[in-house]
């Protein structure tokens, strides 16, 4: 027999504890009447229904997203370049395609005034879970018996939920993504002496790294570590640090290694080779460039016809770049061996289907909520950004 998971009382949960169990979302089964559906009847129904929605309905949709979604797409980009799209919108449902923290920043940006709207609550990024904020928490509280906190300044990656978000902008931080990290800081660095930079770890390396701090000034906190110390760290090793790196990470972006590099220049002679900064550093200083999804995609478009092109990142976005550029040979930089984003993957066409056809009828399901107090925060913290 399988017992049900309860939720403890309100009351009893902190802030942030709660915060932990909405990010769990509430998994709903999908209706037995769409669970047998084949491909070609869900293609025509999502289709209708999302004509019969009309300007009421806007369709974000990642770059990693598979084809059978992809295809539905009134816009697709990176996730600030989606919520970006979101803010503008004038549509009353706004039905993100990608992960919760994506649809969290939608939802955040939109002052929660729209429905925003995952297909599936299932499509929860790990990278995102490696840092909620039960352990964000604790791990500052920890630093604060070791440091002066005031001059630690987060800088938080915007593949992150709502609630770390809002802890940055309420601790003095500032939002980044892969394609400011170096600017976020920079910034940082104006203001304090320090750097907490969540969850990624190799993002917040390599940017280190483009900075000049050599590798003595820069720590790994490993939030999992039972003794709370960050992985046996002491008082002295974040006195000396520069950088406090959170042990989080991509599971696309890390299986890049550097011997695929190496390998793919073996294969393909005079190969260029670009990567997502979310890669190991050696993978990106091996690399010919780097940079986020819309660079990536800028890159591509940039290079002389008859170019062999290897590209480190998820594979549905190889597979569409090389499909939009027929004249260049495009190719995923470790093969077959790189899969796709699992979490993106929980996107089924049968769920997104469910999902518009609800909204035809009336029903709004798997809305994504973020509570005033990480709102105003959290915007804060994206304002900081915005203004670099």
């Amino acid at each position: 027999m399988t017992l049900p998971i309860v939720q403890p009382a309100p009351a009893r949960l902190s802030r942030y504890e709660a915060n932990l169990w909405r990010h769990m979302g509430v998994l709903t089964e999908l209706p037995a009447e769409y669970q047998t559906l084949d491909g070609a009847s869900v293609a025509r129904r999502t289709a209708a229904a999302k004509r019969a929605l009309g300007d009421d309905l806007i369709m974000l949709v990642h770059n990693y997203q598979a084809d059978e979604i992809a295809r539905f797409a009134d816009a697709m980009g990176d996730s600030f370049q989606l919520s970006v799209v979101a803010k503008k919108s004038k549509a009353k449902h706004i039905v993100f395609a990608g992960v919760t923290f994506m649809a969290e920043t939608a939802d955040l940006v939109t002052d929660g005034q729209r429905n925003v709207i995952m297909p599936s609550m299932e499509a929860s990024c790990p990278m995102a879970g490696m840092s909620e904020m039960v352990q964000v928490i604790r791990a500052w509280d920890r630093l604060a018996q070791w440091t002066d906190t005031s001059r630690v300044v987060p800088v938080t990656y915007m593949n992150s939920y709502a609630d770390l978000k809002s802890f940055t902008g309420e601790k003095g931080g500032i939002i980044c993504t892969s394609a400011n990290s170096l600017k976020a800081m920079k910034w940082a660095f104006a203001r304090g002496d320090k750097v907490l930079f969540t969850p990624d770890q190799y993002l917040g390396l390599n940017t280190a790294t483009w900075l000049g701090i050599p590798d003595e000034e820069i720590i790994k906190w490993n939030p999992w570590d039972p003794t709370g110390t960050g992985g046996g760290h002491t008082a002295e090793d974040v006195s000396r640090a520069k950088v406090i790196l959170w042990q989080g990470f991509c599971q696309v972006h890390e299986r890049f290694q550097v011997e695929h590099v190496r390998e793919m220049r073996e294969a393909y002679p005079g190969v260029k080779i670009i990567v997502h900064p979310e890669c190991r550093r050696e993978v990106v200083q091996a690399s010919d460039a780097w940079g986020s999804t819309a660079v990536i995609e800028k890159w591509v478009a940039e290079q002389p016809a008859g170019s062999t092109l290897a590209i480190g990142t998820e594979i549905h976005m190889v597979r569409r770049l090389a499909a939009q550029h027929p004249d260049k040979t495009i190719v995923q930089l470790c093969g077959e061996l790189c899969l796709d984003c699992n979490a993106m993957r929980q996107i089924d066409p049968r769920y997104l289907l469910w999902t518009l056809e609800e909204l035809q009828a009336g029903n709004v399901v798997n809305r994504i909520r973020i509570d005033d107090e990480d709102r105003a925060f959290g915007k804060l913290a994206i304002d900081r950004m915005l203004a670099l």
